[in-house]
């Protein structure tokens, strides 16, 4: 009986850690990522977080849910999105739509809270703040509909995740869409805090 609990406790101890073991590599990477991005600043290079790292941070991301701006990654691919959002799209030099990706448990899981008329801002390598304003969100099921660049216009900004958000199905085909157009120019020096209209 004794060995029958102990199984027991070690088994939920197993599925307890791999259930936390996500979100806490998602957390840790974005200290990691902010130093990345502090360096890159500083050096006006593209400096890898770690040294085995095939990606690099790409811009900073402020969600009204989020305490802090998050660090974005160049790329979307599966690996580097397990850090960060990623950068799957984006415009020369500010301008041209860019389309932002990551994951509905950790990163995205605060674009369920954004509706219309949210804010949110985008920091460019440099410190340049862009800022958005959000327009809608729909769902879109990716077997039959694709995201496509050239239809979009340049003051665009699309942050994608999976959907449902409190789906165990890691692979499904639907994503959560939020559409957001570039607002009037942030000053230099405004503070990346983001607030909700009309609350």
């Amino acid at each position: 009986m004794s060995r029958l609990i102990l199984l027991l406790l070690v088994v939920s101890a197993g599925v307890l850690g791999a259930g936390l073991w996500i979100p806490l590599k998602a957390l840790v990477a974005q200290e990691l990522l902010t130093l990345a991005w502090a360096e890159s600043e500083a050096r006006q290079a593209q400096i890898r977080p770690w040294p085995w790292a095939d990606t690099w941070p790409a811009a900073r991301l402020a969600l009204p849910a989020e305490e802090r701006p998050m660090v974005v990654l160049a790329g979307a691919h599966g690996e580097s999105l397990a850090f960060g959002p990623g950068l799957v799209v984006a415009g020369e030099r500010g301008r041209g739509p860019v389309v932002i990706a990551g994951h509905r448990d950790t990163h995205f899981r605060a674009l369920k809270e954004l509706s219309r008329g949210a804010q949110v801002r985008l920091q460019h390598p440099g410190g340049r703040w862009q800022g958005f304003q959000v327009v809608g969100t729909r769902v879109v099921d990716s077997r039959y509909e694709m995201i496509s660049t050239a239809d979009l216009a340049e003051d665009v900004l699309l942050l994608v995740t999976c959907y449902p958000f409190d789906s165990v199905d890691s692979n499904g085909p639907l994503r959560y869409v939020v559409e957001a157009r570039e607002l009037p120019h942030i000053p230099a020096g405004s503070t990346p805090l983001v607030t909700v209209a009309g609350q």
